[in-house]
C-alpha cells in the first residue's frame, strides 16, 4: 500500500488555505499535515513533521517566500516546493527555478490540474503553468536561427523542449510525438549535452534565460 503524499500549505489567506486543505484531505492518497500563514510557522511545522510537498504562495504579506526556500536549503530539507500563486512575473519565476523549486501554478486552475501538479512534483517531476512560464521567447530565438548553417537545436529537440516546458513527463512527450520513451530520453540527454546542464529543472531555467540555445 502506497503512503499518502504529505502536504504543507503556506498561504496568508485563511479562507483559501483552509478550503484547499479540505479539498486535498478528501483525496485518499494525499494528507495535509498542516497549514499556516507565515514563514516562522512553516519552519516550526517542518521541524516537527516530515513533509513531501509544500504548497507555497509567493506573496505572504510581510513575509518572503524566498526566506523559506533559503531555510529549506540550509536545513537540507527534501520537501518539494510547488508555488500556488495569484500571479508572478517571468523573471521572478526564473529566479525561483534557480532556487530549485519543483513547480509554479496559478490559483484559479481547476482542482484536477492542481492534483496532477502535486502528484507530478511528489514523483520528482516539474510542473510549470504556461501562463507564468512563457516559452514564446525560446521559440522566437530558435526561429531566428533557421537560416543559419548550424541551427542551435533540431526540430525534434525543439518539440521535446516544448513538452518539458509544458511540464510533461517523458512518457507523455513520447505519446504526444508518437515515438518511444527511450527516444525522448536520448533527445533530452542531447539537450543536456548542448546546454551543459544535468537536470530537467536546470534545462528549463537555461531555456528561459538563453532563448537562442547556441551550440
Amino acid at each position: 500500500m502506497n503512503l499518502a503524499i504529505r502536504i504543507l500549505i503556506v498561504d496568508d489567506h485563511a479562507l483559501f488555505r483552509e478550503s484547499l486543505a479540505r479539498l486535498l484531505d478528501a483525496e485518499p492518497d494525499l494528507s495535509v499535515v498542516g497549514h499556516c500563514a507565515t514563514v516562522s510557522e512553516a519552519q516550526q511545522m517542518l521541524a516537527d513533521a516530515e513533509i513531501d510537498v509544500i504548497l507555497l504562495d509567493y506573496d505572504l504579506g510581510d513575509d518572503s517566500a524566498l526566506d523559506l526556500l533559503r531555510d529549506l536549503e540550509a536545513r537540507g530539507q527534501v520537501a518539494k516546493v510547488l508555488f500556488v500563486t495569484a500571479g508572478m512575473r517571468q523573471d521572478i519565476a526564473v529566479r525561483l527555478l534557480e532556487c530549485g523549486i519543483s513547480g509554479i501554478m496559478l490559483k484559479h486552475v481547476a482542482p484536477g490540474q492542481l492534483l496532477e501538479a502535486i502528484h507530478r512534483v511528489a514523483a520528482g517531476g516539474i510542473f510549470l503553468d504556461r501562463r507564468v512560464i512563457q516559452p514564446a521567447a525560446v521559440d522566437a530565438g530558435l526561429e531566428s536561427n533557421r537560416t543559419s548553417s548550424r541551427r542551435a537545436i533540431t526540430d525534434r529537440q525543439r518539440e521535446v523542449l516544448g513538452g518539458i516546458l509544458d511540464g510533461l513527463t517523458n512518457k507523455e512527450i513520447a505519446t504526444k510525438l508518437e515515438v518511444s520513451e527511450s527516444s525522448i530520453k536520448a533527445v533530452i540527454q542531447e539537450l543536456f549535452r548542448k546546454t551543459g546542464v544535468r537536470t530537467r529543472s536546470q534545462l528549463v531555467r537555461y531555456a528561459l534565460e538563453n532563448p537562442r540555445l547556441d551550440q
